[in-house]
């Protein structure tokens, strides 16, 4: 005989900033709920040895702050399970949400998977992310004040974090595999007008090099093959990224990159589910944007049962 699914008020997919904030939230407002995360609680945080742009929280261990907000929530109620969520569908008006340890119906579902940073995928990046390769400069230039670091990228992303970046670096070198950015001509100029800023084109990176934290990278030119070592304290990657949203797909309108759409209050086109976080489409990726938008999505979630299931 199949086992009866576990019923919820609110299932919360993803337990980074945004998840954690929405199960306080509704644990805190008397819903039944659990937290579904497939891997390390926190997301990207937890991979940020230090986290100084928390408001009212100078500065953190990334993995500690998550705890923290963990703890929190389920002093509330909010109960965790470390599964995968397979599929995601209607069941009547409720939801059904199909895990690697059985399935969950639930009233409403918070989604808040986060999205993913595209990897350089070279020696060295993984073992020295934290510790001197970034996803953020918003998060860690100021860590490099006066000191040379690399940008690798083209787009809009690089050149606003770059310039961002010279607010405290010495010199900020931006690596392009191309001879030409892709970024809006405003940008452009205001890279180029910066005296901080060179740029090193049809240039790719083949390794980050350093032992406990980034020295250098070693680059080939992709016209001439040629190879050279540049000496950095850290090189901040912006060449993309994807949110982790695909079992969405043909569930909810999403954008052209795969983020969720979503109104004001996260929630999505169909009734019942919501977004928040790096998952959804304008997000400013950011911990306490994403904190924000966990707590709207929890709020109206709430709202959303409250009007939809009457007692």
């Amino acid at each position: 005989m199949a086992e009866t699914a576990k019923e919820y008020d609110v299932v919360i997919i993803g337990g980074g900033p945004a998840g954690l904030a929405a199960g306080l939230y509704a644990a805190r407002g008397r819903r039944r709920t659990v937290l579904l995360e497939k891997g390390v609680v926190g997301g990207q945080i937890s991979l940020t040895d230090i986290v100084e742009n928390y408001p009212g929280v100078p500065s953190v261990n990334g993995f500690d702050l998550a705890q923290t907000m963990l703890k929190q929530a389920e002093s509330y109620g909010l109960e965790s399970e470390y599964v995968p969520v397979s599929a995601l569908e209607r069941a009547g008006k409720r939801w059904r949400v199909r895990t690697g340890a059985g399935e969950l119906l639930a009233k409403a579902v918070i989604v808040t998977t986060g999205a993913d940073y595209n990897r350089l995928g070279v020696p060295g990046e993984e073992r020295l992310t934290g510790r001197g390769v970034s996803y953020c400069a918003t998060c860690d230039a100021a860590f490099f004040k006066g000191q040379e670091v690399a940008v690798v990228g083209g787009g809009d992303a690089a050149l606003e974090e770059g310039l961002f970046t010279t607010r405290f670096a010495g010199k900020v070198t931006v690596i392009h595999r191309r001879d030409a950015l892709r970024a809006s001509r405003i940008l452009q100029e205001r890279a180029f007008a910066n005296p901080k800023m060179h740029f090193l084109w049809n240039t790719v990176v083949e390794e980050v090099l350093g032992e406990e934290f980034v020295t250098g990278l070693r680059l080939r030119n992709v016209v001439t093959g040629a190879e050279d070592v540049m000496p950095v304290a850290a090189v901040f990657v912006f060449i993309g990224h994807h949110p982790n949203a695909d079992f969405l797909r043909g569930l909810a309108a999403m954008d052209g990159g795969g983020h969720a759409l979503v109104d004001d209050w996260m929630a999505t086109d169909v009734p019942g589910l919501f977004a928040a976080g790096d998952v959804r489409q304008n997000s400013a990726r950011q911990v306490a944007s994403s904190v924000g938008d966990g707590v709207t999505a929890a709020i109206a979630a709430d709202h959303y049962i409250s009007a939809s299931f009457p007692d």
